[in-house]
């Protein structure tokens, strides 16, 4: 009797992006995987190209097939150190595998990574990780809900008062735009550059928001709401696997008695349904947050997010949680900041919060 074969043994390996096909392989995996924007190469791509924070990753392969995926940036600041980050700027991220057993091997290959490249510190924003890392799971919620069949049903879908909200807003003289041209742009950068702002925050470079919208072309666009021609209102979204994802928005201060972000959200559920999305992704809050209330106040349901990280010994555990009682004092001092002061050197400052 012959001998059985011996079981191919799977491997782990360092992925070179810029490889044409190799990234078209990643990116055909993330997808038959169902997994988010932000495990897609494009996603790392985009970040490198905005912001110049590197971008890698690590596969796991078993006779020559992908068997798993883990997405990294390497996020350097002189203000927060050096950190492998899954994925930047981004709320998800982590592990892509068929199984336990692969998810860990790569996560202890990101370690072995982390100790050649000066990075002391792991991030992974969502997925899992092996027993022995700190795991999160009391910091932050997703909300996400199901698009209604029809517009009509949408604003019935939501809860009495914020419903209420938006049927004002709609009695407003509020126009909303669409697109990804320079006009879009520079309305929504200017919008959101002043929320930010308000809320104490460095912005991110415009770069970063151009890279994304020329790399994610149609799967990304801007809804901004004006009044008299002025944007008020303005939000960069992206269209993955059936689901809009607002994700980088706000509001300037005339935004709140104008209700302009009540219509931008609602227009955007209305628009993503006829792009044939069919969820809308609220993206993550922090609990008991005032925009944890907010979207909970539209009908979303919080759904607990975990999220994993591993810190090399004798090193402390990165920390650029905005919400953190180290940056208080900061957060106020940069609100009495001149905002064209706080354009010009937020964006150096805010490339090392990814």
């Amino acid at each position: 009797m012959n001998a059985p074969f011996p079981l191919a043994c799977e491997s782990v390996s360092l992925v070179d992006l810029r490889d044409p096909g190799e990234f078209a392989r990643l990116e055909a995996f993330v997808a038959e995987m169902h997994g988010s924007i932000f495990q897609r190469p494009a996603w790392l791509k985009a970040v490198e190209q905005g912001t110049g924070q590197k971008t890698s990753g690590l596969i796991a392969e078993k006779c020559g097939q992908l068997t798993g995926w883990l997405p990294l940036n390497v996020v350097s600041s002189p203000l927060f150190g050096r950190a492998l980050v899954s994925s930047g700027f981004a709320v998800g991220g982590g592990p892509l595998a068929h199984n336990s057993g692969t998810v860990d091997a790569l996560c202890r290959a990101a370690q072995e990574l982390s100790d050649r490249m000066s990075c002391p510190t792991i991030e992974l924003r969502s997925g899992d990780a092996p027993d022995d890392w700190h795991f999160t799971e009391d910091s932050h919620a997703g909300f996400v809900r199901d698009l209604a069949q029809d517009d009509e049903q949408q604003l019935l879908d939501i809860p009495r008062k914020q419903r209420a909200e938006i049927r004002k807003s709609l009695k407003l003289d509020l126009d909303v735009t669409v697109g990804r041209d320079e006009e879009d742009r520079a309305a929504h950068y200017a919008v959101y550059a002043a929320s930010v702002h308000n809320l104490g925050t460095p912005v991110f470079p415009r770069s970063l928001f151009d890279a994304m919208l020329d790399t994610f072309g149609d799967d990304a666009d801007i809804l901004t709401v004006r009044h008299e021609g002025v944007p008020v209102a303005s939000v960069l979204s992206f269209y993955h696997d059936g689901a809009v994802m607002p994700y980088w928005g706000g509001g300037t201060f005339a935004a709140r008695h104008l209700r302009a972000n009540e219509r931008m959200y609602f227009e955007l559920m209305l628009h993503a349904r006829k792009r044939g999305m069919e969820r809308f992704d609220f993206g993550r809050s922090k609990l008991g947050s005032g925009p944890y209330s907010y979207k909970k106040n539209w009908g979303f349901e919080p759904q607990a997010l975990r999220y994993a990280s591993w810190t090399a010994e004798g090193h402390a555990k990165r920390d650029v949680n905005p919400n953190s009682d180290a940056y208080s004092a900061k957060i106020e001092a940069w609100k009495r900041l001149p905002l064209p002061v706080a354009n010009l050197i937020g964006p150096m400052i805010a490339k090392g919060l990814a």
